[in-house]
């Protein structure tokens, strides 16, 4: 791809965000559960080779949107794209790695082009059950909040991982729609491939990460000129949160120098 004006860029990556929103609407049409199709707890977004996120669909939650966006590293680290092949999806509900509960399972497509990884499409879902104690919030152990699931394949080649499915529908209390939510998050993925192989068809690309890297470049820039506007210093505040059972104090401290911004 050659260096990219402003106005190819601002087509190019529109056409991206209708990709990420085709997405997330096969999903709510598809999903079994209300979580997913009718309360939008969900995010959905694409990912370049090097797992940067690209695009991410216009609705959503934002705390899925911003675990996802640094979830794709631990898949990578996982599956490097020598051990993927077309037709596979990984999946885990890892709090550390992805959404911070066990109930949010994220589900990620590797999309190929001539035998090589082209882009990776990825969404999570919060799960109407996903089993352990009801009232989470009482849980003294993430062994009580339900089942884990570490990265591994739900779908390998095409075929359901059948061991895996039996694992997850034993260990929740609804397990139709869980199953068919998964199917849902990975029927989606699926749409947003084939959206983005039609994409770079029509417009001759060979690789989406020129692309990516210019897109995160000039979204860089915005942000860190968005910050030069504000004047520097430390400013702090505090806040108490009712908690569970005791109230919880939160401080934070933002310090802002030139077009950075550190927040503690």
């Amino acid at each position: 791809m050659t260096t990219l004006d402003a106005i190819a860029l601002e087509v190019l990556w529109s056409r991206l965000l209708s990709v990420t929103n085709e997405q997330q609407a096969a999903l709510m049409r598809t999903a079994f559960s209300t979580v997913v199709r009718e309360s939008q707890d969900l995010a959905c977004g694409v990912f370049d080779t090097a797992g940067n996120m690209v695009a991410q669909s216009e609705t959503g939650t934002p705390g899925h949107i911003n675990a996802m966006a640094t979830c794709m590293r631990h898949f990578m680290a996982a599956y490097p794209e020598s051990t993927l092949e077309p037709g596979d999806v990984l999946i885990t509900n890892d709090p550390w790695m992805t959404a911070g509960q066990i109930n949010d399972i994220t589900l990620v497509t590797p999309i190929f082009r001539d035998g090589k990884v082209v882009a990776y499409f990825a969404n999570t879902c919060h799960m109407v059950d996903i089993g352990g104690r009801i009232l989470s919030a009482e849980a003294r152990e993430v062994y009580e909040e339900g089942l884990y699931i570490p990265i591994t394949k739900l779908f390998q080649h095409g075929e359901r991982n059948e061991e895996l499915f039996k694992i997850i529908k034993g260990n929740v209390r609804t397990p139709r729609e869980v199953e068919g939510d998964l199917y849902a998050m990975a029927s989606c993925n699926d749409v947003g491939g084939a959206q983005l192989l039609e994409f770079m068809r029509e417009f001759d690309l060979n690789s989406i990460d020129p692309l990516a890297s210019a897109i995160i470049e000039r979204s860089e820039a915005a942000t860190r000129a968005a910050i030069e506007r504000l004047p520097d210093g430390t400013y702090e505040n505090e806040m108490w949160s009712d908690g569970f059972e005791t109230p919880v104090l939160l401080k934070a401290k933002v310090t802002i120098d030139g077009s950075n911004l550190t927040v503690d």
